[in-house]
Order: C-alpha cells, then sequence, then structure tokens
C-alpha cells in the first residue's frame, strides 16, 4: 500500500488546506494525474501523484488543514488492495482481502446532528466535522452551525490578500535561509556582445511568437554550467545531497506583487527554443497561481533575472534547502577594456550566493567561469 502525504511546496510551508479531491476510492491513477487541490499561502495549488495504482482510502476531509507529510490518502499498488494500511493515528492493520473480494473504502467519519443541523451546514458550506456540538450528547444543533458560519465569515473577511500571503511566504523562506544557512556571495560581469550578436541572428530564422530572448541564454548557460560543476545542483538536508537531475527554479515577479518560483525541468538537455516554450507556458500559469505541486517542490537551484529592469546586480538569498542562487542584473552598456583597448559592450552582472556548508569560493568562481564561457560561445547552447 502507497501512502500519498501532504506535499511540502516549499521551504516556508509547514501546513496545507485540502480545498478538493479530484479522485474517489476504486478509482485508477497514474503518476502525474493530479488527484487533489490544496491551498497553501502560495494559492491553489493542483497536487500531482507520482505512482500508479488504485486509491484505496481518502484520510483527509476536504476544508482540513494538515501539516506537511500527513498522510492523505493510501493507493493500492496495482489493483490488489492487499498488505498494511497505515492508519491516520499511525496504528496499523491487515486489510488481508483477495483481488475479487477487495473493494474501495473512505474512512468513515461519522458526525450526529439533527436534520435541520445538516441541512442548513449543506446550505453555508459548513463542514461538520469540525463544529463542536452543545446538543444532548455533544449532538450538533441548528445554533452550533450558525455560530459556525458566522465564524467562517468572519475568517474571511480578516483572511490576508494573494498578495500579502506570498510576501508572508517569501519572507518566512528568506528569513529562515538567512538564520540557517552560512552565506557566501560573488560577483561577476560578462560580456553579452556575442551573445547578443548570435541571438539576433538566430531570430531571423524565427516568427515572431517563436523568437528567442536573452534569458533562455542565461538559463541554458547555467545549466550547462552545472553539468561541470555538480557540487551546486542540490539540496542541504544533515548534508549535501547532490541531483542528477538539473531543475532550475525561475524567479517570477507576480503583477500584483509577490514571487512564485516554478522548476524548469531538465533545463540541461532542453533546446534554447524548448527553454523559451517552457516559460511562455509557466510564467502566465505562475502569475494566475494555477501551478502544479512538482513544479513548485522539484527545483535544485534558483536564477533570478532582473530584465530590463535598468539595475547593474542582484544580491539573492538562497531558497532552502537548495544550495545556491545566480542572479543576473539587467544587460547594462558600460566600458570594457580588453588586450589594452577600450570599448563599450553590453555587460549583464552575474552573481552568486551559495551555501559555505556545501561549497567553498573556488567551487563558486568555477561555476561563474562556465557560465560566462558560454555565453562567449552562445552556439554551444
Amino acid at each position: 500500500m502507497i501512502e500519498f502525504n501532504m506535499p511540502s511546496l516549499g521551504a516556508d510551508m509547514e501546513a496545507g488546506t485540502l480545498r478538493e479531491w479530484l479522485v474517489k476510492p476504486g478509482d485508477k491513477v497514474k503518476r502525474g494525474d493530479i488527484i487533489a487541490i490544496v491551498e497553501t499561502q502560495k494559492g491553489l495549488i493542483d497536487i500531482e501523484v507520482f505512482d500508479e495504482g488504485v486509491v484505496n482510502q481518502l484520510l483527509i476531509r476536504e476544508d482540513e488543514k494538515v501539516p506537511v507529510g500527513t498522510v492523505m490518502a493510501l493507493i493500492a499498488n496495482g489493483e490488489k488492495g492487499t498488505g498494511k494500511t497505515l492508519q491516520r493515528l499511525g496504528k496499523e492493520t491487515e486489510t488481508g482481502k483477495p483481488v475479487e473480494e477487495w473493494q474501495p473504502v473512505i474512512a468513515p467519519h461519522l458526525v450526529k446532528a439533527s436534520p435541520l443541523a445538516k441541512r442548513i451546514a449543506a446550505e453555508k458550506n459548513i463542514d461538520l466535522q469540525t463544529v463542536k456540538g452543545t446538543g444532548e450528547g455533544g449532538a450538533i444543533t441548528k445554533e452550533d452551525v450558525e455560530k459556525a458560519a458566522a465564524q467562517k465569515a468572519v475568517m474571511n473577511e480578516i483572511k490576508p490578500p494573494a498578495t500579502e500571503s506570498i510576501r508572508m511566504a517569501v519572507a518566512a523562506a528568506m528569513s529562515k535561509s538567512n538564520r540557517e544557512i552560512p552565506h557566501y556571495y560573488l560577483q561577476q560581469k560578462i560580456d553579452m556582445r556575442k551573445a547578443l550578436a548570435w541571438l539576433v541572428e538566430a531570430n531571423k530564422l524565427r516568427g515572431v511568437k517563436q523568437r528567442l530572448l536573452p534569458v533562455v541564454l542565461l538559463i541554458k548557460a547555467v545549466a550547462k554550467a552545472l553539468t561541470a560543476v555538480p557540487e551546486l545542483n542540490g539540496y542541504w538536508e544533515n548534508g549535501f545531497r547532490h541531483k542528477d537531475e538539473i531543475n532550475i527554479g525561475f524567479a517570477i515577479s507576480l503583477r500584483s506583487g509577490g514571487v512564485m518560483i516554478p522548476a524548469i525541468h531538465n533545463a540541461d538537455k532542453k533546446t534554447l527554443d524548448e527553454l523559451m516554450t517552457a516559460l511562455n507556458y509557466i510564467i502566465p500559469r505562475a502569475r494566475a497561481m494555477k501551478l502544479k505541486s512538482s513544479e513548485l517542490s522539484t527545483s535544485t537551484i534558483t536564477i533570478t533575472s532582473l530584465g530590463e529592469a535598468n539595475a547593474e546586480l542582484v544580491y539573492g538569498v538562497i531558497y532552502p534547502p537548495q544550495v545556491a542562487l545566480v542572479g543576473f542584473g539587467s544587460i547594462i552598456e558600460q566600458p570594457w577594456a580588453e588586450q589594452g583597448m577600450l570599448d563599450v559592450r553590453p555587460v549583464i552582472t552575474a552573481t552568486l550566493a551559495a551555501d559555505h556548508r556545501a561549497t567553498d569560493g573556488a567551487t563558486g568562481s568555477r561555476l561563474l567561469m562556465y557560465i560566462n564561457n558560454y555565453l562567449q560561445k552562445p552556439e554551444l547552447l
């Protein structure tokens, strides 16, 4: 039996509220299926399943808030539904049913309430499991439901707007990062003349909607540099844990304020056109707060780019449990000295924030060197 747990969608997340089950007991699921919608400080998130089987039990009620890691459902591996199931309170019980006799079940939640209380609860969308009964024997009365509805209305009125919630979530993650991670910082100026000239020629072969932006060169350069400096691709979890997949978390500013950081998976293996397509896919969904759980929880390093903000550089804060963040300022024309000659070049300043527990300045310098080298040979990207 496979446990489906409340996922962690960032270092700042401690709990999530289940808003809707999209499956029921007996449904077949496969890897990548969206089976639930969970609300966090970052909004409503589609939750994927990463196993194949049949839904056996749903252990969490809709509108219930539970800590990260809580067992939300049980999925039978295949269709047998046999073996041991881990119940909500950690008690083990044998299911022991052969496949021909197995029937999917949902965890029982019995409520003692008057018919009128049940009707009012249904009308006002109140979960009776959350209401304390004051009637005889603990039964829920009409007054109990109306009191719960009034409390819910007050909470909805004082609930912080989405933008404020996101800012609070980011602030919590950054505070944790500053407290726990010994940062070191490096920066390097990079001549973008060759990269931009190559981009102009490459875009001549593309339609307007297919044209590449400079940011895809930056993403690919970082991804390829990480193949040469893998010490900065992974997580710090009681020691450094290297990740083979290079999943670039790309910081996206929201129009209403705040930041979302979805992942571009296997960025080193994607072509520049595929990276552009990925950006065009995730940016509008991030701004609409309609991202998938796998896009928020699998980044192995983060990139933040100021684009055309005209700020020369940005110093980032590592997003735990990652160990590095690469920042790019705006491309600005600056004096450039080379071989005794002075010129004016389009220059971008790359910065690196890295975890001193995992690496040191020599390792970080190598990453910036490789990023620079690839941007001087954009045809290799």
